[in-house]
């Protein structure tokens, strides 16, 4: 199995240059070229040791980005099957690969699909990539062998979503009215919103810092900026805020 790339400047995509198209056995006969996007390394390290097991999978990564330039440069330069991309990325998140992407995803020959693989079941974040272009969108609590399947299913053309998620993508889609804009939660950041979703679930903030790779100072900095920013007083107030705008 060949050693991912990560674009740290342009030595990594340059060894990538040739995009070739992989065969071999595989899971049955099967193979897939897969990027990793997620600006965790931790994480990118997990899913290539539960996936990337090519004899086993049939899985090949062949790269890994950090932020949106990164994903960018090893995506044009690799040219796989499927990105695994997260939502919430430095430099304008996944939403922004997928624009600047745009060519390789209407490639008829070689298309590159796009599966969202994140710890956000947000509506807003759900349907802002499926608007983007991306086939499907999963959560982290996924399963390692679920996770393949659903690599494979994108690499076939299908659309896959974690059960809850495709509701979301239904409503949006069925109605022509656009989602109502909020100004209050337009002023938090992406990182914000993750972590004001987990408290409003009541999740403690060693569990959030766990959860979303940070520090528990970091969760309490971003507890303050969402209370200050909200004009709220306590975690009860904004569990109220959150369930109120069903963000929960």
């Amino acid at each position: 199995m060949s050693e991912p790339t990560e674009a740290n400047g342009t030595a990594g995509a340059a060894e990538a240059a040739e995009p070739a198209r992989s065969s071999g056995d595989g899971a049955g006969g099967r193979r897939v070229r897969v990027v990793l996007v997620d600006d965790h390394r931790m994480f990118r390290t997990g899913v290539q040791a539960e996936i990337g097991r090519t004899d086993e999978t049939g899985v090949e990564v062949v790269g890994e980005a950090a932020d949106v330039d990164q994903a960018v440069t090893v995506i044009t330069a690799t040219r796989p099957e499927v990105v695994l991309l997260d939502v919430h990325l430095p430099g304008g998140g996944g939403v922004e690969v997928l624009r600047r992407c745009a060519p390789l995803m209407a490639d008829a020959e070689q298309p590159v699909r796009f599966l969202a693989l994140s710890v956000s079941d947000a509506a807003e974040d759900v349907i802002g990539v499926i608007r983007g272009g991306a086939r499907g969108y999963v959560t982290k609590t996924i399963t390692g062998a679920d996770l393949v399947d659903s690599v494979f299913r994108v690499q076939e053309g299908d659309a896959v979503f974690s059960p809850r998620l495709a509701g979301f993508v239904l409503d949006a889609f069925a109605s022509t009215d656009a989602p109502p804009v909020d100004e209050d939660l337009d002023r938090l950041t992406q990182r914000e919103r993750e972590v004001l979703r987990l408290i409003a679930r009541g999740y403690a903030y060693k569990e959030i810092a766990k959860q979303l790779f940070i520090s528990v100072k970091t969760v309490e900095s971003h507890v303050s900026a969402v209370l200050r920013k909200l004009q709220l007083s306590n975690r009860h107030e904004l569990t109220r805020w959150a369930t109120a705008r069903r963000l929960v």
